[in-house]
């Protein structure tokens, strides 16, 4: 059988911009990304339904025979096997959400339909990724470590609480941390170091070959993806891999992609004064929308990077290849290919110097910035 992760359009354009650099399936949740853990439920590789400019990146593999399963969507045993039943021509559906189809093409429309009673998690909005972060962490830890053997804690001077709940992959070092698995699991990927005077909470994640600096405190249900660089407080967040936060500032209840950057002394604000809900901006409607949430944070879209001591306000949303700087308080809502000084007025991040950031950012690395990923930025630079 042949398996493609296809991404819903209005789902897709709730989430952007975290989404116009990568299909929905590849927003990382948990210890990985939904495509990952499909792989892993599917024990087969898979392909991507998404947009055209994407698809270089990540492409479209079609057969005679083919299920396409909603990128949204994080995989369980029951909804597995259900998919595994449908029938040619047939749709699995949950109310009016498609979960998935077996078809010998892309379509949108069935006369067939069968309807799906489990319980699941779908990721329709940005501030769902933090706020079901610890659920899905503990789920890929079940899973991930199951008839493993972690490695062993051998530093004399590292406390941990709730042993079984803590897992380490090879190649990690650690001196002298705190982990504490009371409240949920700890995952450590391969590779990682952890320095001096951590102090981790689960439920955590922390993938392979990323560093967390000395000293720095990672609150319950944050991930941190591969390669990247961590200290000051982080509680509740997500950042998707190959970013950068290693000095003092606070990150709460955000979701951060790739190739970002945070200044020394960088906040975000959470929650609101008067306690009341945030509104974020909506790339659906084009206005701030209410999140029913009193605790959303910053949302920013990948190769963006901001300067030491930036303040971001409770419910900010950054594009792409934003360049951030100034004294003030950001606006709330930062277009892609933006410079912002805070003054609530933007320049054009100009392609041609994007690109060239891009580039040195990726090299540093030892990542090639090719005409693939070149092409991706100069499409969502053409869109906005």
């Amino acid at each position: 059988m042949n398996f493609i992760l296809f991404d819903e359009i209005q789902i897709r354009q709730s989430l952007l911009p975290l989404t116009f650099t990568r299909p929905v399936s590849e927003i990382r949740i948990g210890i990985q990304t939904i495509s990952e853990k499909w792989q892993a439920y599917l024990q087969s590789k898979i392909s991507f339904h998404t947009q055209d400019y994407l698809q270089a990146k990540y492409p479209l593999i079609l057969t005679e025979d083919n299920i396409f399963i909603n990128g949204a969507v994080c995989p369980t045993k029951t909804l597995l096997e259900a998919i595994q039943q449908l029938a040619p021509e047939t749709a699995l559906l949950q109310g009016e959400t498609i979960l998935a189809y077996r078809s010998k093409e892309a379509k949108d429309t069935f006369e067939n339909t069968i309807a799906f009673e489990g319980s699941l998690r779908i990721i329709r909005h940005a501030i769902d990724i933090y706020t079901h972060n610890g659920e899905q962490i503990t789920n890929d830890f079940e899973r991930i470590t199951a008839g493993r053997t972690s490695q062993p804690i051998n530093d004399r001077f590292t406390a941990f609480y709730n042993e079984s709940q803590i897992f380490i992959e090879e190649g990690v070092d650690l001196k002298s941390v705190v982990l504490d698995a009371t409240h949920g699991p700890i995952y450590i990927g391969k590779g990682v170091s952890l320095s001096i005077g951590a102090l981790i909470q689960g439920p955590f994640a922390i993938c392979e070959n990323s560093v967390v600096n000395m000293g720095a405190k990672m609150r319950r249900n944050t991930t941190i993806g591969s390669h990247c660089k961590v200290g000051g407080e982080i509680s509740n967040s997500v950042i998707f891999g190959n970013s950068n936060k290693g000095h003092e500032g606070f990150m709460g209840n955000s979701v951060i992609g790739e190739w970002c950057n945070w200044g020394a002394d960088t906040n975000n604000s959470n929650l609101k004064n008067d306690y009341s809900k945030v509104e974020l901006w909506s790339y659906v409607s084009n206005r701030y929308e209410n999140t029913g949430s009193q605790f959303v944070g910053l949302i920013m879209g990948d190769h963006s990077k901001c300067g030491i001591n930036t303040m971001f306000n409770t419910g900010t949303v950054v594009g792409v290849n934003c360049n951030i700087f100034g004294a003030d308080f950001q606006p709330k809502h930062i277009p892609s290919f933006s410079w912002s000084n805070g003054n609530g007025t933007f320049k054009t991040y100009h392609l041609r110097k994007a690109n060239q950031v891009a580039r040195a950012v990726l090299e540093r690395r030892g990542k090639e910035f090719d005409a693939v990923e070149e092409q991706i930025l100069k499409a969502i630079f053409e869109l906005i």
